[in-house]
């Protein structure tokens, strides 16, 4: 009988090279990983590092975690996707979402205005893309006239990432698989309530609408130092305000930390992150890992994926590590 899936996503922030990312993939793939996603965030290009890995690979199946929907155009966005797919037939997945207003906003110099809308109709058009349908659209966000995708790709499933009630609906509406993250095991069934009635709604069977997770981990040789760089990445993701509503339940003093942080007083803001707080939302050590894994899939979750990080930037062990401890749940 074959294992329950597990899946992996890079650690595009740590400052690690394209050629060892690849390596790691190609040794998750040899170690039973079902599925590996490259984030953007401000390291890596995601098409470009997805194509070096879709080379050097022949089964795990690969994905974006996420593209922004405002930082490419619908037309160039299928094409990545397409390029992808051409060269790894049936392993790409399209993983899509908003961002954040840090990301596209001040990073990009682009609005983020409207982002429910401008996701849906983003994928729209990237849909009717990868179809081989030509675009003819003048609409709020995007606007395309003529063009037609020249390698349709129609068999790459969108996943929607998804944080607040909002998204959560508008996956169940139009993605292939709702992406969660920041969200602990508790909070999962009643998010899924929210994907499985706007499913409904639009007359989509619930049911075939995937659930995948992604929460931060190490199971590496220096979990105290893990344990701070993963403190500092739970401050700055709760203080996107696009985010920050997913810290709420299980970030008691998050009211005091924001204004610290707002303050401008960052290292009393970090000093305020409590444990617990940071615990909720990532796994430290092998046995806390597996142990989250199948809390998760108790919960609901389709596909857990582990986001791999370092102890430190530029730590090439603690992700190696991790996914060696993942290999071991894999099999067993």
């Amino acid at each position: 009988m074959a294992s329950p899936p597990v899946a992996i996503t890079m650690p595009v922030e740590d400052g690690l090279s394209i050629g060892w990312l690849t390596d790691l993939v190609v040794h998750a793939e040899q170690s039973g990983i079902d599925t590996a996603l490259v984030g953007e965030v401000a390291g890596p290009e995601v098409f470009a590092t997805l194509g070096s890995m879709a080379a050097r690979t022949e089964r795990i199946k690969l994905g974006s975690g996420i593209v922004a929907a405002y930082t490419r155009s619908p037309a160039l966005t299928a094409m990545g996707f397409a390029t992808l797919a051409s060269l790894a037939p049936g392993r790409i997945v399209a993983g899509i979402g908003a961002s954040s207003p840090i990301v596209v906003g001040r990073w990009h110099g682009g609005d983020f205005e409207q982002p429910l809308a401008t996701v849906r109709e983003f994928i729209s058009l990237l849909r009717s893309a990868l179809a081989g349908e030509k675009l003819n659209h003048d609409g709020p966000r995007f606007r395309s006239k003529g063009f037609r995708l020249d390698l349709p790709a129609a068999d790459v499933p969108v996943w929607l990432g998804a944080i607040n009630p909002k998204m959560l609906a508008l996956a169940g509406e139009i993605a292939d698989a709702v992406f969660m993250t920041w969200c602990p095991p508790a909070e999962v069934a009643p998010k899924r309530e929210i994907v499985e009635a706007a499913a409904a709604e639009t007359g989509r069977n619930p049911a075939a609408i995937s659930t995948v997770l992604s929460f931060w981990a190490y199971a590496g040789p220096d979990p105290e130092q893990a344990l701070e760089r993963m403190r500092r990445q739970v401050l700055a993701y709760s203080m996107v305000p696009t985010h920050q509503p997913a810290f709420v339940d299980t970030f008691d003093n998050l009211p005091e930390v924001a204004a610290a942080w707002q303050n401008g007083d960052r290292a009393k803001a970090l000093s305020l992150v409590p444990d617990e707080a940071v615990l909720a939302q990532c796994a430290l050590g092998p046995d806390t890992l597996a142990d989250r894994i199948a809390t998760y899939r108790a919960a609901g979750v389709d596909l857990p994926i582990v986001l791999l990080t370092g102890a430190h930037v530029g730590d090439d062990i603690g992700p190696q590590a991790t996914v060696d401890a993942l290999s071991q749940i894999a099999v067993t």
